[in-house]
């Protein structure tokens, strides 16, 4: 158990309220630092005072409102653990409160057995990045498609018969090849402009995604040769 390693440990809770917790689970200090350098200073103060034996910082969230405070801590030498989130049931039955999330953070890190190591911070902030951009050009292709659908529905009948029944791939490349026409109706010309926008538009952030995606597994696969998220893993895996 982590208790009978150390003699103190850190619970950050990564919104505002930091505090240190003895391994009795007792609250000797706490304090409240601004998420940047100088907040992440006076904390390692705060530790050297308080915590002055064998430490670690147990920190929810250190690949994302934890990462600042989780990479200062590691490039000075601290012992950075990464706990779980909360469940949602403890909050609820003992209130939610900073100060109470910290003491919580560091308390579950005490009675773990085992605790997991932050990720290696250049490899976890490019793959946040990537999933970032996956999910933006994602959620832009969904949207795109169902006003491009919702277009069609109402489009001026021939053009609606051309379009209705095309499968997917079809119908964006037909509709991205539109073209102004001097002879066609005010509707239909505006239809038309609509539908290639949107196919385009749809076209350029399906690309964007596989584009992640490919990034993504080529990142993991440098990183975790093994990982079963690899081209070469699985490549290597076994078949029924």
């Amino acid at each position: 158990m982590l208790a009978d390693e150390l003699d103190y440990v850190l619970g950050v809770d990564t919104h505002r309220d930091e505090l240190v917790t003895a391994p009795a689970g007792a609250v000797v200090a706490g304090a409240a630092a601004p998420a940047n350098a100088h907040g992440y200073r006076e904390l390692l103060h705060l530790a050297e005072q308080h915590a002055a034996g064998r430490r670690a910082w147990a920190i929810e969230g250190t690949g994302s409102y934890g990462a600042g405070l989780s990479r200062y801590l590691q490039a000075r030498g601290e012992s950075v653990l990464e706990v779980s989130r909360i469940p949602r049931g403890e909050r609820r039955l003992r209130g939610k409160d900073d100060a109470l999330d910290a003491a919580r953070t560091a308390r579950a890190a005490l009675v773990g057995d085992t605790l997991t190591l932050p990720q290696s911070e250049e490899v976890a902030e490019a793959l946040r990045l990537l999933l970032v951009a996956r999910r933006s050009a994602v959620d832009v292709r969904r949207e795109a498609l169902t006003q491009l659908r919702a277009v069609i529905v109402t489009a001026p009948e021939l053009l609606r018969q051309e379009l209705c029944c095309l499968p997917e791939g079809k119908l964006l490349d037909r509709c991205s090849r539109f073209r102004r026409t001097s002879s066609a109706a005010a509707d239909e010309l505006a239809t038309r402009i609509v539908l290639r926008s949107l196919a385009r538009r749809i076209q350029a952030a399906t690309i964007e995604a596989r584009s992640s995606n490919a990034t993504c597994s080529r990142t993991c696969a440098r990183s975790h040769p093994r990982c079963s998220t690899s081209p070469a893993s699985a490549r290597s895996s076994p078949r029924n």
